[in-house]
């Protein structure tokens, strides 16, 4: 096996290694087979031309071309003709399916089905990856930038992944690089020659093979297993025993979000369970994920809550890493809640569909007991539910015994300080809020002279008098410039209401955090609700001692807003609405292309379009008419690809007509050398490969015997190089007639000679096309050395000689 085929395997086997990081993300498996199948195919298409040999760019683009239609028959072989041409339907087809993709990427729990968007997204990646491995590794021959595509992909699939076996996976892709840098370095070594070993050393010598042919370079490939066998077992050894916030490459499982000991403790990580939610509100369809019945007379409270986010860090608001446990009997009793509130006791009975799965339970807030089977563990600051070592959501059948709290406006009015230090907890903020956030909550809450009637002031600016806009289609950021740009621009969905609330009552010194979960959802007629995904929402819980955490609701048209939060508060003192956060006395409602007063330089910092005059609520939307960008794009697609099979061809039609064609007459100096070059690439096109060394005379005879010319072809051939050791050698050259003649009669004995398959690949992939890639390398290298003679100041080097007759 030659050493390019051997490096070849090992990037497609490296490949593989890396890609299996991306098997317990999904289930089942049966994707990585038919990747590996595609990626053989793709590595042959490169073997193929590397043998030929065909220019590099010339590789790599028949294997992004043969990728690409090998997807086409995978995945839209109904939607392209003849089930192979990826035509713009086609292209249109694939985008869809990644984007749906991207949808149940983001709706799915790990590990996902394989739907056909996420079956393209891995199949087209890993072929992607594989691409890429195979030009720097095998075309260019250098192995080590090869790394950094796979490094890319195992770490897409670290990251995600959330179970214990990560450093398994790590292994794979670490040995499947150094296989490949082992096989580059044993080509290497092997184009050195004989390795020589020491003399003074005892033991017989070793002998070479019959043939002469060097020894294999044993020692120095034993050497560099070594150093790979060491380095990574540093690499797995240093990660476990340095001291880091999440633990070391083979830190315990963290299956569920959570990591327990033997006790029962452990603590639950930092998720974000927010990066569904505006998908959920996005969908088309409201599919049903949890179906409950309830003991309550109304379920206008009964909100489904899976997590607060109680930590704001300037770039998102998350939950802390807390302390879990065993789930108890009976839940303790809930942070804050005194005798005096009333406090109901409801018991729901849910059921969660088949193909919601998620590790975060979701159950009415504040749960008193929960009943359910499956591996359940508490964390009581949240007071959550959170799955352990792969428990999910996924069909699970439960009840809640809860408490429906109901504190009149005048128990919140007159509740005492909190304790310390959960007022130092839930009212940080970070230094990167903007000065806008504490102003504009200063501003709105004028005249309020306790913590809730601060809280409902806020609630009311938000949901019904500050002009706020409900639009699931904003970007759905969460950091502090986020929360300013909302405050301006006054578009949103329930992130930016919850967040920007939470965020100006902690300004404002009162306890907030931010709940995720489900509105109350659908009666359908049978005494049951239904939950969808479209009931997706976020709102902010606000601490009052004696009540405990307590909902409100500033997102206008959605769920609504409690009770308590619902007295009819004199107004008097609230300054008018304006279209900025905090607008001047003389501010006019037309929107201003100047910085208003709260746009100090804090502000303009953390957003730049602070001040500016807002887009029109349809800029940059195009029209609805003809898709000039994608019949152009997909039309120059489709011309690339039929095109580039063809480029051998049509240049090799282009340099014959050139040759052959001159002024009228009879052919005499370079009309005879240029028939005489034809004459040989004709002969190289049908297999009869050039020698430098042979004569014209030898060379025209070697021609007429390796492709079995007739006595009128070979005599043709004879004729022709004749006159070029006439052109060459003699003093005056005589003018040849019908030199074009006997060119094209060789020719066609050539091909009538020739079986199906050699006169085939005659025309579309000629031999003699190598000689573009020959052209440009002498071009490169007389550039080269002209760039170092300028730099040197040392005269130019005579460029190379012109290849002979017979080159």
């Amino acid at each position: 096996m030659s050493g390019r085929a051997r490096l070849t395997i090992c990037a497609v086997v490296a490949t593989l290694a890396a890609a299996c990081a991306l098997l317990p993300l999904v289930t089942p498996a049966t994707w990585m087979f038919q990747a590996a199948a595609l990626l053989a195919v793709q590595a042959g298409v490169g073997t193929a031309g590397r043998r030929v040999p065909l220019p590099r760019p010339l590789t790599v683009g028949a294997q992004a071309l043969v990728s690409l239609l090998l997807l086409t028959v995978v995945f839209a072989r109904e939607v392209a003709p003849a089930g192979v041409l990826p035509t713009p339907a086609v292209l249109t087809y694939f985008g869809e399916l990644l984007e749906r993709g991207t949808q149940d990427v983001g709706q799915f729990a790990i590990p996902a089905p394989v739907t056909d968007g996420i079956r393209l997204m891995l199949v087209g990646g890993v072929l992607v990856i594989g691409l890429l491995v195979d030009v720097l590794a095998v075309t260019y021959r250098s192995a080590a930038p090869a790394g950094l595509p796979l490094l890319a992909l195992y770490s897409v699939a670290a990251g995600l992944a959330q179970d214990g076996t990560r450093w398994l996976w790590f292994v794979c892709a670490a040995a499947g690089y150094l296989l490949l840098l082992l096989a580059e370095s044993r080509d290497r070594l092997a184009q050195w020659g004989r390795i020589f070993s020491d003399r003074s050393r005892s033991g017989p010598p070793r002998s070479s093979p019959p043939g002469g042919a060097p020894e294999p370079a044993v020692a120095p490939v034993r050497t560099g297993r070594r150093i790979g066998v060491l380095t990574l077992g540093i690499a797995l050894a240093v990660p476990a025993v340095l001291p880091s916030l999440d633990g070391g490459l083979l830190d315990a499982a963290r299956d569920g979000g959570g990591r327990g000991g033997k006790d029962g403790g452990g603590t639950v990580s930092a998720v974000n369970p927010l990066v569904a939610l505006q998908d959920s509100l996005n969908q088309p369809e409201n599919r049903t994920a949890l179906t409950y019945t309830t003991s309550a007379s109304s379920n206008e409270e009964l909100y489904f809550r899976i997590v607060a986010l109680d930590q704001f860090d300037g770039s998102a608001w998350k939950p802390s890493e807390r302390r879990i446990r065993e789930l108890p009997g009976t839940l303790p009793p809930a942070p804050g809640l005194g005798p005096a509130v009333r406090a109901q006791k409801v018991t729901s009975t849910v059921k969660a569909a088949d193909w919601y799965a998620q590790n975060w339970l979701p159950m009415p807030y504040p749960a008193d007991q929960v009943r359910i089977n499956g591996r359940w563990r508490y964390e009581p600051e949240g007071r959550t539910l959170v799955g352990d070592r792969g428990q999910t959501t996924k069909g699970a059948e439960y009840e809640v015994e809860s408490l429906q709290v109901s504190p009149t406006a005048e128990q919140l009015r007159q509740a005492p300080s909190p304790p310390e230090r959960l007022r130092r907890e839930y009212t940080d903020v970070p230094d990167s809020l903007p000065s806008v956030v504490h102003r504009t909550a200063l501003r709105q809450t004028r005249g309020a002279d306790t913590d809730y009637d601060r809280a409902v002031k806020l609630q009311n600016w938000f949901a019904r008098d500050g002009g706020f806009t409900y639009d699931t289609e904003v970007d759905a950021g969460s950091g502090s410039a986020a929360i300013a740009n909302f405050l301006r621009k006054k578009e949103g969905f329930c992130v930016h209401f919850a967040f920007s609330m939470a965020a100006m009552a902690r300004t404002l010194d009162i306890p907030a955090r931010v709940a995720v979960g489900f509105t109350p959802g659908t009666p359908t007629g049978d005494g049951t609700v239904e939950v969808g995904l479209q009931d997706a929402h976020a709102w902010p819980e606000l601490y009052f001692e004696g009540a405990g955490w307590t909902r409100f609701e500033p997102t206008p048209s959605r769920g609504s807003a409690p009770p308590y939060a619902q007295p009819n508060i004199p107004d008097s003192s609230q300054p008018p609405s304006e279209p900025s956060a905090e607008p001047e006395e003389s501010e006019t409602a037309a929107p201003s292309p100047t910085p208003s007063e709260e746009c100090d330089a804090e502000a303009r910092r953390q957003d730049p379009d602070c001040g500016q005059a807002a887009a029109p609520p349809n800029a940059g939307q195009g029209g609805g008419g003809f898709p000039t960008g994608t019949v152009v794009g997909g039309g120059l697609v489709v011309l690339a690809a039929v095109l580039l099979p063809l480029l051998p061809l049509l240049w090799r039609t282009r340099v014959r007509a050139r040759r052959l064609t001159g002024p009228p007459g009879p052919a005499s100096g370079p009309a005879v050398l240029a028939a005489w070059r034809e004459l040989v690439d004709s002969g190289w096109d049908f297999g009869v490969q050039p020698e430098e060394s042979a004569t014209p005379r030898k060379a025209a005879a070697r021609i007429a015997r390796i492709g079995e010319l007739d006595p009128e072809a070979a005599e043709a051939a004879h004729r022709v190089a004749l006159a070029v050791e006439e052109v060459l050698y003699a003093p005056r050259p005589r003018p040849v007639e019908g030199l074009t003649e006997d060119v094209l009669r060789v020719r066609a004995g050539l091909r009538e000679a020739a079986p199906r398959g050699l006169r085939l690949r005659a025309v579309l992939l000629p031999r003699s096309s190598v000689r573009v890639a020959w052209a440009a390398s002498r071009r490169w290298v007389r550039v080269r050395e002209r760039c170092a003679s300028l730099f040197r100041g040392a005269p130019e080097p005579a460029p190379p000689p012109e290849p002979g007759p017979t080159s």
